[in-house]
Formats: C-alpha cells, structure tokens, sequence
C-alpha cells in the first residue's frame, strides 16, 4: 500500500507500507494490504505504520482528521502532525501542542463571536437612526 499523509502546510509522509494502525472515534483499527476501501475519521491519537522496504514501524502523532482507503492507496489529512521514533515523547506531544492548539482555537472563536456581536449592535444603532 502508498501511505500519504497531509497537513495543511505540506506532505508529511509518502511511503510504501505493509500494515497502517490508527484511532477512530470507535476505537483503533489496522488495515492490511487487501482490506476493503474504508473511510474514517480520525481522532487525536498516533498513527502508526510498517515500511516495506524496512520492516521498520514507525510513528506519527495526528490532531485529527480523515483517512481514506481505496486500493492500494491510504490518504490521511490531519490538522497537525509531529513525527518522531519514542511513543512516550510523541504521547507528551499530543498533551501538550495539540492541547495548546485547542485553547488558541477556543481564544480565536471568543474573540471572533465578540466581533459578530459588536457588528450586530452597530447595525442595529444604525437601522434605528
């Protein structure tokens, strides 16, 4: 199977693979070369794979996202995705950046509904004049 996973910003990883590990809102899933065409949402979690040509497994922590099989072809695209060899390190990753990234979203969605409603006030001062 081809393995490639996107973020927003670039590829991430685009390799050929024997067996791809990830987590689903339903819990964690493994497919094989000859599984059938699947589709899943993903949740924050490690995704994990085993290269071809090195047999190695290797790791990569996703902040959500989409994957997608259909033949030989797996398609992951995730909001964030920090690469790294030490399950440990990359589970501490996942506590600390991706959760950094969810408060900026939650500041970000305050300050932009505060916005909207000043917006709001304003055009409605001015219907009234």
């Amino acid at each position: 199977m081809n393995l490639k996973v996107y973020i927003p910003s670039r590829p991430v990883v685009d390799a050929d693979v024997s067996k791809v590990v990830a987590d689903s809102r339903h819990g964690s899933f493994c497919l094989l070369p000859r599984h059938v065409d699947y589709v899943a949402i993903l949740v924050t979690g490690i995704l994990s794979w085993e290269r071809t040509d090195t047999g190695r497994e290797e790791f990569l922590a996703v902040d959500e996202g989409i994957l997608v099989k259909q033949g030989s072809n797996v398609h992951v695209s995730a909001r964030k995705a920090v690469g790294g060899a030490d399950l440990g390190r990359l589970s501490q990753t996942i506590e600390k950046e991706f959760s950094e990234l969810d408060e900026q979203e939650a500041k970000t969605r305050t300050i932009i509904a505060k916005l909207e409603i000043d917006f709001i006030r304003k055009a409605i001062e001015m219907k009234s004049t």
